[in-house]
């Protein structure tokens, strides 16, 4: 194995790995009264990292621990006295760790100093070992720890830090908040990680500024607190950054839309029809956003504003995207939403993405966006039609109410908290009079989403600027249909082979329902591994 050259937030996340079997419980586990939950396995860098989360006596939530298999107790002793004769050898200054240029330095420096001091502790280790050995000691001395191995865990949504006083807090996709086993030495060191990543984005966090709100360049977002803002620590949330972004084959196989409403949507944004997707807090707003984004065509310029990196469309495609940024301390420097939504529309877009419409301004800019001509979907927080409604006719956004049927379809999202299940709940459509009229309704005891009203005013829409006639939309949807079964059936969910089936769709679409007919992968979507073959 190479060995590592930088700490592991430098090296692309792995996915992580189900374990084949977990060990019996020892007798310590079956009289501590533990239940194993979940188990696996994946590497922060080339750092192997164990995960098992469990329930247990006396906690009232569930376990998240973490564990180096490769390194013992003894060892990690060793690695601490290393760590330290590494600092007393290396002068390192602050400037030295949030200075990308000089940390590189440090970095050679410390690779080298290190591999001396692992031959002499232990003598006749093998290269992949020190590789690990070197990356570990190096996270230790210039990151954040075990914090930075969360950080590496895709099954992860959230990691807070309350304070030094209990542990690490996680958000997982599977099993909603967990505790951890990782805890910080000190709120000082909460402090010193705030402003070392602060300080590599060109922003600081100090007495004077508490607060800090922080886009890292991983794609992850930041945002940190300090005494006595936050009355029992220092604290630091860290969204991460989905590695794989979610794409309309996963939505379809994991239930979270049905196939046939994922084509209604298809049909929609072929056709360049507006959109919004709304939902509450973590109910799949964005992810729904990225993936019917799959569906436009190669030949049209996009556009995405947002104020957190999230979208990732087909690397196929015309696209430019944008992001907001914040005040400099002297309050000067900022760049919103607005600024980049008036600027858009001087790039010759064909479609606009916007993360999230929050105020008067934007929306109104956006709506003047979609009736110069351009197509336009973005997200807002709103629980259902009625609600999105009500939402942008009312303050703060006051949209007047004559300018809504510019919006084609309204996309809802839900999240049940109880199962953590993330559905669609409702496609709608907007009439002519400004009013929400729901076409596929989400049934929360069948978990399926199904009609409830015909379409009136979007295939009135489809039909007036197409030509078509409502029998050549509805075989138009069947094959959108079939193609998205087929791409759940062969598990095509990796976003750029999803981008060339929809670019093989507005090409070469005999040849596609062809494939898709026979029910064969065509060479073009073939793995490495099906081509050798």
């Amino acid at each position: 194995m190479a060995r590592a050259k930088s700490s592991p937030k430098h090296h692309p996340r792995r996915p992580a790995k189900e374990v084949p079997k977990e060990p019996a419980p020892t007798s310590q586990e079956r009289t501590s009264g533990e239940h194993l939950i979940d188990h696996y396995e994946y590497k922060a860098g080339n750092i192997p990292i164990r995960i098992r989360i469990y329930t247990k006596s006396g906690e009232y939530v569930p376990v998240y621990e973490v564990s180096i298999s490769a390194i013992s107790a003894t060892t990690e002793i060793i690695l601490e006295r290393i760590r330290k004769e590494l600092v007393n050898e290396v002068s390192l200054e602050i400037g030295d760790i949030t200075d990308p240029k000089r940390l590189s330095d440090i970095e050679d420096t410390f690779q080298r100093a290190i591999g001396i001091l692992i031959k002499k502790y232990f003598p006749g280790t093998d290269e992949e070992t020190t590789s690990y050995l070197t990356t570990y000691l190096i996270q230790k001395a210039l990151g954040m720890g075990n914090v930075e191995n969360l950080m590496e865990d895709d099954q992860l949504e959230e990691i807070t830090i309350n304070g030094a006083h209990e542990p690490v807090w996680v958000y997982h996709r599977k099993h909603g908040w967990l505790k951890t086993t990782v805890r910080l030495q000190s709120d000082d060191q909460i402090r010193h990680f705030s402003s070392m990543i602060a300080r590599k984005v060109g922003r600081q966090i100090s007495v004077s500024s508490p607060l800090l709100d922080a886009h890292l360049s991983t794609g992850d977002r930041l945002n940190a607190t300090l005494q006595p803002i936050t009355i029992q620590g220092n604290t630091m949330t860290i969204r991460k950054f989905a590695s794989k972004p979610w794409t309309v084959t996963d939505l379809v196989r994991n239930g979270t839309v049905s196939a046939s409403g994922a084509a209604l949507i298809w049909e929609g944004i072929q056709y360049e029809l507006s959109m919004l997707v709304a939902g509450g807090t973590a109910s799949g707003k964005t992810s729904m956003l990225n993936a019917i984004a799959n569906f436009f065509p190669p030949n049209q310029r996009i556009i995405s504003i947002e104020d957190t990196h999230e979208i990732q469309l087909p690397k196929y495609l015309h696209w430019v995207p944008m992001v907001t940024r914040l005040a400099n301390p002297e309050g000067k420097g900022a760049v919103t939403m607005l600024d980049l939504l008036v600027n858009s529309l001087r790039m010759r877009p064909d479609r606009i993405i916007v993360g999230e419409i929050r105020r008067k301004e934007e929306a109104q800019v956006l709506f003047e966006a979609i009736h110069t001509g351009h197509s336009v979907y973005a997200t807002v927080h709103a629980n259902n039609t009625h609600e999105t409604v009500a939402r942008l006719t009312g303050p703060p956004i006051d949209v007047p109410r004559s300018m809504l049927p510019a919006i084609s379809l309204i996309v809802v999202q839900y999240r049940n908290r109880r199962s953590g299940k993330r559905r669609t709940y409702q496609i709608a459509e907007i009439s002519e009079e400004g009013n929400g009229h729901v076409i596929l309704q989400y049934d929360v005891n069948k978990d399926l989403l199904q009609e409830v009203n015909v379409s009136l005013t979007a295939m009135n829409t489809l039909q007036e600027f197409t030509g078509m006639t409502e029998k050549d939309i509805q075989k138009d949807l069947v094959e959108k249909e079939s193609i998205l079964n087929w791409m759940a059936k062969h598990n095509i969910n990796d976003v750029d082979m999803v981008g060339k089936v929809m670019a093989e769709f507005y090409t070469n679409k005999d040849a596609l329902l062809k494939d898709v007919k026979a029910g064969t992968v065509p060479a073009y979507l073939a793995t490495p591994a099906q081509k050798a073959e």
